[in-house]
């Protein structure tokens, strides 16, 4: 068997100086080092959550409401309605309303996007996260796309279509409509 290093004391003599400084300080501006300055120690935990949070959105999301109509498959169900709520080059994130349940993490679901009354894009997407808006009476699922479908560059177009369409819409007010054409 290789050696033991017995660290006790060190440690302790860290807990003392620690307790007798009271140098315990946040440095969320220096991400990616852990190395005491001035022999004070720094909490990571704040300086790795922010970090987690700038990787987690490493790709462009467009927020889409109600823009296209999108339905995912129940086996032996049919189709329900859910609200896309953005897309991504990775993934979707839709809700469903409370009452109507919610999909487990990893579950693969088959969906459709509504292009018009009777034509769709089919894909699959796996549940990643789901997670109850109580206020809003829905559930917000987010998903990853599955790839190695027929449908991979389809989808990706799809998806830089919908950032690029979604960047100059407009709202129809309904200011203009005419009523009748003499």
């Amino acid at each position: 068997m290789g050696k033991l290093l017995d660290i006790t004391s060190r440690m302790k003599s860290q807990d003392n100086r620690s307790q007798n400084s009271a140098s315990f300080k946040t440095q969320s501006d220096a991400v990616g080092s852990a190395a005491p300055v001035g022999g004070e120690l720094y909490d990571m935990t704040e300086a790795r959550q922010e970090m987690l949070n700038r990787e987690r959105r490493q790709v462009k999301r467009t927020i889409l409401t109600e823009f296209v109509g999108a339905f995912v498959i129940l086996p032996e169900q049919g189709l329900l309605k859910v609200a896309l709520y953005d897309i991504s080059e990775n993934g979707v994130a839709f809700d469903l309303e409370i009452t109507d349940g919610r999909f487990q993490q990893g579950d693969e679901v088959a969906m459709r996007v509504y292009l018009n009354h009777s034509t769709y894009f089919p894909f699959t997407i796996k549940i990643a996260n789901s997670r109850a808006i109580e206020e809003e009476g829905l559930v917000r699922h987010g998903s990853n796309f599955v790839r190695g479908t027929l449908n991979d560059v389809a989808l990706h177009h799809f998806v830089k279509f919908i950032e690029n369409v979604s960047a100059s819409l407009k709202k129809d007010d309904g200011d203009i409509l005419v009523s009748n054409i003499s």
